[in-house]
């Protein structure tokens, strides 16, 4: 049972959370300062470095949240499911859950609109990106222990999840440029794109 001292600890993180996504979003990340972020929540700088290495532990936080959630959506999915369905329905099931998950720490449509910053921001783009090559790793391990194979002797669940990756970066960048910012527009879209990797993949795409 969490203690009053924690719960207390929990609020001023998740405070700085909240002040730092909203600043981000509405002022630009590079001209987002530290102190600007403790100053919105009435505490000092060293506590903001209490809870986050900086500004980028922040802004990414969400996204590490939703990364993790990811992973124990793959690890929980039945084994009966062929690896790329598995990861399929991990993702689109679990946006529902990480919705409840994330709401708890911020609201869902500030988590959106920091999707669309980190899109259109450099170098968190470029963080997200490294952040995502190690989850994609953690998969492809989770992958080939569900499947009983060798992750390093059989290339399949790397090949699996590069695949799986790919979509999920077109699906960032296809839905970041649009009009719908929504939380259904990104997993609808997500839910089509995935539909078409075997066509994209084996077919023919002339039609004349």
């Amino acid at each position: 049972m969490e203690t009053l001292r924690e719960r207390k600890k929990q609020r001023t993180r998740d405070a700085l959370l909240r002040s730092a996504l909203e600043l981000f979003t509405t002022h630009g990340y590079e001209r987002t300062t530290v102190d600007e972020i403790a100053e919105a929540v009435d505490v000092s700088q060293r506590t903001f470095f209490r809870y986050f290495a900086g500004k980028e532990d922040a802004a990414l936080a969400v996204q590490a949240m939703a990364e993790a959630h990811f992973v124990a959506a793959v690890r929980q999915r039945p084994p009966h499911e062929a690896p790329m369905e598995a990861l399929r329905q991990a993702v689109l099931e679990g946006w529902d859950g990480l919705s409840e998950a994330i709401d708890e720490v911020v609201p869902v449509e500030l988590y959106m609109r920091m999707y669309r910053t980190i899109e259109s921001t450099p170098p968190l783009l470029a963080a997200h990106l490294r952040r995502s090559a190690a989850t994609e790793e953690t998969i492809a391990r989770v992958l080939a222990e569900r499947e009983g194979v060798d992750v390093d002797a059989d290339p399949r669940p790397r090949l699996a999840v590069a695949v799986f990756g790919g979509v999920i970066r077109v699906t960032e960048r296809q839905w970041s440029t649009g009009d719908d910012f929504s939380l259904e527009a990104i997993r609808a879209l997500t839910a089509s794109y995935l539909d078409q990797v075997g066509s994209a993949l084996t077919g023919n795409w002339r039609t004349g």
